[in-house]
Order: C-alpha cells, then sequence, then structure tokens
C-alpha cells in the first residue's frame, strides 16, 4: 500500500474480515491513535487498530536509565564554530550488546517536548535486535535514517524493511521495535508537536521532488503470544526514559484502517529539480519532508538530500557556495564522496554547520571546481548525502563535543588562496 498522508486500510490475510465495513465500533474491541495537524487547513489524522487485547493492559511506568539519550541543552557551553564527526563508532557485539534504543545517542536540539515546540538529532550506533521490548515517543516523531546496515522495524500496523538509501518516519505514539543482523548504524531527526509533510511544490507544480505514491505503509501482521517474563514498553516522555511491563506482545492489531501510519521511503525515488541555465537554485529545491512552524516559510526541520544529478549551469561555480544562513544546517552520508569536501566528510559520520557560521566547499574543491571545463558532469554519482536543516539554534550534548570529533576540521579552508585582481574585467 503507497500513498503519503492517504487513508489506507488493511488486514492480517490470515484473519479475512477482521476490518469492520460499514462501522468502526464493533464486538472486536477497537483502539484510536490520534495526532492534529495544524496548518493553513486544519487537518486531522487518526488510525482505528483492532487488536487482540487493548494497549492499556499493562504494569505501571518505572524511570529506567538514559543511556546518551537527552533534551537537556543546558549541560554543555554555546559552540558556534564549524564541526565535524569522524564515523560514529559502532559497539563490538563480543563486547557488550546494544540494540536501538540503547545505542540512541542525543548530539543537538533546541525546544523541549513540554511545549511542544523544537526538535533534536541523534544517531543510533547498533550490533543487536530488541528482544520482547518495544518502544514509542510520547514527545515527537522519529525520522530514521539507515546508513549501515537494515532494519526490519516491527510496529502495531506491520513490518518495514528499511535499508540505506531509504529513511522510516515512526511518528508520535507508535509502538516499534528493530531488529538488526550485525554491525547497524544510522540518524534519528526528532521534532516536537509538528509533523512531518510533503513541501509546498509552489511553481514546480503537480510533479517533482518526493511523489506521494511512493511512501509505502506497512500490511497489518500481528502475533498472539504470551511472554514468559513479560514484554517490555519503554516509553520516551517529557525527554526521560520509562518501562513497563505487560504480558501479552503489544503487536497484536489484527487489522488497522487510517491515515496516521508509519511510512518509509526510497531516496532513490526523489525527482532532482535543478539550473538548465546558470546560477543555483535554492537548496529548498532537495526536499523530501518538511515540519512547518507556525511562521509560514520557515520551518522547525527540513529533510532535504543530495542526490546523483546532472551539473549543466553555464558560468557558474557548480559546487555549493560560501554562505552564511539563517538556519542552522547537520549533514550526514550515507554513502559515496560528497562533491564538496571529498576528505574527511565520510559515511556514518556527520558535520554541524550553526546558524550564522560561515562554511562552504573545502580548499581541494574550490581550487578543481574553478579551473575545471565547464560542460554537463554528472553529480554525486554513488553518493547520497542529506541535511537536517533547521530554524532554531542547536545546543550540543556533552556526548557530542567528546566523541569522533575532527579537531582539525577547521584546516580544509586555510590553504584557500586569494584570485582577486583589480584590473579583472
Amino acid at each position: 500500500m503507497s500513498g503519503f498522508g492517504n487513508e489506507h486500510s488493511s488486514e492480517d490475510p490470515r484473519c479475512p474480515g477482521a476490518l469492520p465495513e460499514g462501522q468502526v465500533f464493533v464486538l472486536q474491541l477497537p483502539e484510536i491513535l490520534t495526532a492534529v495537524l495544524v496548518s493553513l487547513i486544519h487537518l486531522f489524522s487518526l488510525s482505528w487498530m483492532y487488536r487482540i487485547l487493548p494497549s492499556v493492559c499493562h504494569k505501571p511506568f518505572q524511570p529506567v536509565d538514559q543511556g546518551y539519550l537527552t533534551h537537556n541543552w543546558d549541560e554543555a557551553e554555546p559552540e558556534p564554530n564549524q564541526l565535524r564527526w569522524k564515523p560514529f563508532e559502532i559497539p563490538i557485539t563480543t563486547q557488550r550488546k546494544v540494540d536501538f534504543v540503547t545505542g540512541l545517542h542525543t548530539l543537538c536540539g533546541a525546544g523541549e517536548p513540554r511545549s511542544r515546540n523544537g526538535l533534536a538529532i541523534h544517531v543510533f550506533t547498533c550490533n543487536t535486535s530488541m528482544s520482547n521490548s518495544c518502544f514509542y515517543n510520547s514527545d515527537g516523531d522519529f525520522l530514521i535514517v539507515p546508513q549501515q546496515g537494515e532494519l526490519l522495524i516491527t510496529t502495531e500496523f506491520g513490518k518495514l524493511l528499511v535499508e540505506p538509501n531509504e529513511i522510516c518516519v515512526i511518528q508520535q505514539g507508535m509502538r516499534f521495535s528493530v531488529e538488526v543482523s550485525g554491525e547497524t548504524r544510522g540518524y534519528v531527526l526528532e521534532v516536537y508537536g509538528v509533523h512531518f509533510e510533503l513541501p509546498d511544490l509552489g511553481p514546480i507544480g503537480a510533479n517533482g521532488l518526493a511523489n506521494p505514491r511512493d511512501f509505502l505503509v506497512p500490511v497489518a501482521w500481528y502475533e498472539d503470544r504470551q511472554v514468559a517474563g513479560g514484554y517490555t514498553i519503554i516509553n520516551k516522555y517529557l525527554g526521560k526514559l520509562f518501562a513497563a511491563q505487560q504480558n501479552c506482545s503489544p503487536f497484536n492489531v489484527v487489522a488497522w484502517h487510517g491515515n496516521y501510519t508509519p511510512y518509509k521511503y526510497n531516496l532513490s525515488n526523489f525527482m532532482v529539480i535543478n539550473s538548465v541555465a546558470f546560477d543555483h537554485a535554492d537548496p529548498s529545491i532537495f526536499t523530501v519532508l518538511t515540519a512547518k512552524s507556525t511562521r509560514p516559510g520557515v520551518a522547525v526541520a527540513d529533510f532535504v538530500i543530495f542526490p546523483p544529478r546532472w551539473g549543466v549551469a553555464t558560468n557558474t561555480f557548480r559546487p555549493p557556495y560560501y554562505h552564511r544562513n539563517c538556519m542552522s544546517e547537520f549533514m550526514g552520508l550515507i554513502k559515496g564522496t560528497y562533491e564538496a569536501k571529498e576528505q574527511g566528510f565520510l559515511p556514518g559520520g556527520g558535520t554541524l554547520h550553526s546558524m550564522m557560521t560561515p562554511h562552504g566547499p573545502d580548499a581541494v574543491c574550490f581550487e578543481k571546481a574553478s579551473t575545471s571545463k565547464l560542460q554537463p558532469e554528472r553529480v554525486a554519482e554513488g553518493t547520497m548525502a542529506f541535511m537536517f536543516e533547521t530554524s532554531f539554534n542547536l545546543a550540543l550534548t556533552n556526548w557530542a563535543l567528546k566523541t569522533s570529533l575532527d579537531k582539525s576540521y577547521y584546516k580544509c579552508w586555510e590553504s584557500l588562496k586569494s584570485h582577486f585582481n583589480a584590473k579583472h574585467k
């Protein structure tokens, strides 16, 4: 099943007729999951789930260890410099087993979930599957970007296999469990109070960027089993982790219908829009999903990609130009070599260029692009870089300042030379 934001329905094929027709409240006890989307038009998102036992059947929640997951943006001093991280280290299985939840590490963020306004950027490094446990986020939505290793994500709505070069969005309140096979790494963009949606296309019109039909939602799948020793439900609430025990699997939804679902998207399906004459178009033409703020044109967060494409602009410096920006930009690399920094920016690592901090191509890229013959050329072949962009100032965590940080990053611009000639015409 596919289509972004549309009404969907699904029933496990083992139980034909489980999805009621023509009514909602039937002898099977339904459960509703809702979220309100506020925009120019008030939209209401919800899904009805028909499950074997309601999710209310659990013991009380108790606080559990946070690990490196946080929304405390005051633990480290502000850092305005350009930052680059080497590939984040994945724990070795023989030394310690780490699953998706215990492998979450917060890099930076702003705002906080209590006021339902803001975001956080996390990385995950894990080596083992979640066993008899699931996770749900009461604070906001997770946009998950796997970089190494595939994720088999079991949700209340069904299963999603998410591989590198794909993304997955698990919306607020949805329970899920992650299975991995070996060392796995990726990135997470969390937003509070808003949800991801497709950007407005404006003059582009009906076709371009990410097409709604390419977003896939799960097919209903359930398990009816009791768990010896209990099943652990982990809840992220106001930035803290809590756990509760229950006897049955939370993935006991036999059928569901609605428009509030988890979904995935293959980045290879993105239809690139680009300049075919001269100059650069704004990077917003690479936006896959956006989480809008209350101010038109300014996002809480955008998810932007830089996929393989043709570069044809004439009389134009083709790599990204040097700039200072009213947005904060975190970049990650899924695979390949990013054209503006072929050295040092590696898959599984990241960069952060904070609001109004200057950045752009390194010296090697500048010299190469300034002297090369301008002709049509393929850009970013075999590469997929992405950006989490936000209108918030991002505060760093202590963990971010102590792990994998490349302290020589600033040196990539030191050899830039002046080519100024006052007599040049």
